[in-house]
């Protein structure tokens, strides 16, 4: 029976360095985090706060030297590089500052890329497609291509592509750092209706203090340790 007072995600203890050079350099000593489900958590920091390395932990992308991380009921501490990566395909969407977007595919084709490790057949990967493009705003734009598509649409598309396999996560790398206001306010409007609207647990790191007001709650970290901050 699942504890409901239970974070859906924590983090105990974790540890983290690099080696550069002959030199060690720690990134978290210890860190530890707790978020319940269908929270919408802004992260902030100065640049070497180890923002991006927590994110690649909690995407799998990258592990711990020690330490619990544990999302749902997977412990991602406890699991090998495929695991991981079959964990990261079905249970999680990321959102990039640049998009990463193939530029020989169109919107549709890139949206797709993720139902296609999924067992589902073309027609119901299209289906969903369009589905996720007219909920971001993009209906009717299924072959256009990246290079003709604003920065704010071409953003469009890479929500739609984390959010096309219905992910319970979404963990956001700047993804309004190479927009203009308007662009990025849209951009965070709609994050913030996937998180009220669809319950979707979201992660944002972010530079911006204005995108961070979008979020439920800032956390900042800084010499590997959590701080709050405002919370709305």
């Amino acid at each position: 029976m699942t504890n409901t007072d239970e974070p859906y995600i924590a983090l105990a203890g974790v540890r983290k360095s690099f080696r550069i050079g002959g030199e060690t350099i720690p990134i978290f000593s210890g860190l530890d985090l707790a978020i319940p489900r269908g929270d919408f958590v802004a992260v902030m920091g100065p640049s070497g706060s180890g923002k991006s390395t927590l994110l690649n932990m909690l995407g799998g992308i990258d592990s711990a030297d020690a330490g619990e991380i544990r999302i749902g009921r997977s412990h991602l501490e406890q699991m090998g590089e495929g695991a991981r990566a079959a964990w990261r395909a079905h249970g999680m969407g990321i959102v990039f500052q640049f998009y990463n977007l193939l530029p020989m595919l169109n919107a549709a084709e890139n949206i797709e890329l993720p139902l296609l490790l999924k067992p589902l057949g073309r027609k119901e990967r299209r289906a969903r497609v369009d589905t996720v493009m007219e909920l971001v705003g993009l209906a009717g734009r299924q072959r256009q291509f990246p290079s003709s598509m604003s920065g704010g649409q071409q953003q469009r598309v890479g929500i739609a592509r984390a959010i096309v396999g219905d992910p319970d996560l979404i963990l956001c790398d700047e993804p309004t750092g190479d927009l203009d206001r308007k662009s990025a306010n849209d951009i965070l409007d709609m994050l913030g209706f996937l998180n009220r609207e669809l319950g979707k647990t979201i992660i944002m790191v972010t530079h911006d203090p204005e995108a961070a007001a979008f979020a439920r709650r800032t956390l900042t970290l800084n010499k590997g340790e959590f701080t709050e901050g405002t919370g709305r």
